[in-house]
């Protein structure tokens, strides 16, 4: 469980860093059940509702960026998500009652990785209130070198920033007045967890390191936290309860919503609506 010390931090800054979450037993299981994932993927060619690809993958050299909603394809990676650990941190931050709205496994191989262009992940999926969070099991340990989650402390308490561009939703912050000077990393040994609050700015950069950086990233929702843009129906959301009873009372509270519509031409995952983006920040960093 959380000290006082270290809730007030999460409150203060939007994110904290937790060791020693996982056991190297449960760890290994989740390393060895994503290699065999990956090895599935030698056959592929784009990509598919479970696969998002590298686009240097190839069948000799197989590169996943991204598993999708891995909780529903294999039960190593369901049960990380009902982690009584981490079932019992996100609760002392959001409430007792708990539901899920996603869970993705991002990827970064020894000297490469796509990175992940500064967002907030409110800007993807607006609720009735923000006691959001996303949680990200460490598979290796994670430092700026591989690709560490970097997030801008206190951001969570500031604007939602501008997604848009040329009219469009394309999953990146394009706002004039963004800076990412501010800007720390997140990083844990393996078995480690990061959180960070769902208005919290963030992103990643490319793996310039030896070593591979894997993060199992599950976001939870207070079970009163409804999603703006609907549900799709009253059985299908209240499945994804981890915690509490059913309500369907939601709480309102304020905070700067941006809907992200209207879509452009790429869907998908981050990686494919962070295609369109005019002026990437770390692929410039990259070049």
């Amino acid at each position: 469980m959380l000290t006082q010390e270290q809730v007030d931090f999460y409150y203060s800054n939007g994110y904290i860093g937790i060791e020693d979450v996982l056991t190297a037993d449960e760890v290994a299981d989740l390393r060895r059940v994503t290699d065999e994932f990956v090895e599935k993927s030698r056959t592929l060619t784009e990509h598919t509702d479970v696969f998002d690809l590298e686009p240097s993958h190839s069948a000799t050299d197989p590169r996943v960026r991204r598993i999708k909603n891995p909780y529903l394809e294999h039960l190593v990676y369901d049960r990380a998500l009902r982690h009584e650990k981490i079932l019992g941190v996100v609760s002392q931050l959001i409430g007792d009652g708990l539901r899920t709205n996603g869970q993705k496994l991002n990827m970064k191989y020894a000297e490469y990785g796509s990175p992940v262009e500064w967002h907030q992940d409110w800007a993807f999926y607006p609720h009735t209130n923000d006691d959001l969070l996303a949680v990200g099991v460490s598979f290796d340990d994670m430092t700026e070198e591989n690709g560490a989650l970097m997030v801008i402390p206190g951001s969570h308490r500031g604007p939602t920033y501008d997604h848009h561009q040329h009219g469009e939703f394309v999953g990146a912050i394009t706002d004039p007045n963004f800076s990412p000077v501010s800007a720390v990393p997140v990083e844990v040994k393996a078995g480690g967890i990061s959180i960070h609050h769902v208005r919290t700015v963030h992103g990643s950069a490319l793996n310039t390191s030896s070593r591979p950086r894997r993060l199992l990233l599950a976001q939870y929702c207070a079970i009163d936290a409804w999603p703006l843009a609907g549900i799709p129906d009253w059985d299908t959301f209240n499945s994804f309860i981890l915690r509490g009873e059913p309500t369907n009372q939601a709480r309102v509270e304020s905070a700067p919503v941006r809907m992200p519509l209207p879509h452009g031409d790429r869907k998908g995952s981050i990686y494919e609506v962070q295609s369109l983006l005019d002026n990437p920040v770390f692929a410039k960093k990259a070049s």
